[in-house]
């Protein structure tokens, strides 16, 4: 097997991973959004200082903290990513997970707007007119249902804003998530000791929770080995696949209502993001066929 196909198999595993674990968290709908958050913030962390421990990272992560800006940057990551993780959670508990899925959708079309306001990324005009038409698809939603699609553009914003800042850091992806899992330690800590505390969970619930830190884990480790051995396109492309299960999760699993308003907003999310990828494709296209100076 190439090392691309292994590069699609990761990847699709990845996404799956992360469009079905809305189900995976409704199994644990009884416990508050927060104690869940806490929780995946330590199991995460376990998880990732086993990967540290075996993969002889340790260096990496003693080379991290030597360097003050680096911890002040993994620090806004962290608050970042642990907002979007409780937002994900409150969604499936809330019965919202179509609102969740629309939020990744949406996600590649605000991290372009992002890199052109913040570091003057230049898009296409495809890309342009997928900005807009999500823009109107949040528009339609707004108006038809009479509120706001606040948790989807919550998800979209946090993430986004995540991976423009990720963009600065020099730090792996399996060493920095394992930082802020880090940082955010003392906090989930804290809030389980002096809040909701453990006595109340059963076998089924601490199996979940544990759980849960390689439901996170594992999947951002099948994106990093993707990511050495898939172009930004077909990368990007395979993204898809999360928010549509999601999606799927929402609408056959959970019974969400899928309304006329969804049913016109939703295609244009779609149109959207065909139109955005195919500025991608076309972009790469054109960088292969361009002369090597």
């Amino acid at each position: 097997m190439t090392e691309s196909k292994k590069g699609v198999l990761a990847m699709l595993a990845t996404c799956i991973a992360w469009g079905l674990s809305g189900a995976f968290y409704a199994q644990v709908n009884h416990l508050e959004p927060l104690e869940v958050l806490a929780h995946r913030t330590i199991w995460s962390f376990a998880f990732f200082a086993i990967v540290i421990a075996m993969t002889g990272r340790a260096d990496k992560v003693r080379e991290a903290v030597r360097s003050p800006r680096t911890i002040l940057t993994l620090l806004l990551t962290a608050m970042l990513i642990s907002a979007n993780w409780f937002g994900f959670i409150y969604s499936i508990q809330s019965s919202r997970a179509m609102e969740a899925s629309l939020g990744y959708y949406i996600f590649p079309l605000v991290a372009v707007g992002m890199g052109y306001l913040v570091f003057r990324e230049r898009f296409g005009r495809l890309q342009g007119i997928g900005i807009v038409l999500a823009i109107s698809a949040v528009l339609v939603l707004t108006v038809g249902l009479g509120v706001a699609p606040w948790i989807a553009l919550f998800l979209a914003a946090t993430f986004g804003s995540y991976g423009l800042i990720k963009k600065t850091l020099t730090v792996g992806p399996v060493t920095s998530v394992f930082l802020e899992v880090c940082l955010l330690l003392p906090l989930a800590v804290g809030y389980v000791i002096w809040g909701p505390g453990i006595a109340h969970l059963d076998l089924h619930d601490w199996l979940l929770l544990i759980a849960s830190g390689v439901l996170t884990g594992a999947p951002l480790m099948g994106f990093a080995y993707a990511a050495t051995r898939l172009n930004y396109a077909t990368l990007g492309l395979a993204q898809y696949v999360n928010p549509t299960l999601q999606f799927a999760v929402a609408t056959m699993l959970f019974h969400e209502p899928f309304t006329k308003w969804h049913a016109i907003a939703f295609p244009m999310i779609w149109a959207a993001l065909a139109l955005y990828s195919w500025g991608i494709l076309s972009q790469e296209r054109r960088a292969r066929r361009a002369p090597i100076a």
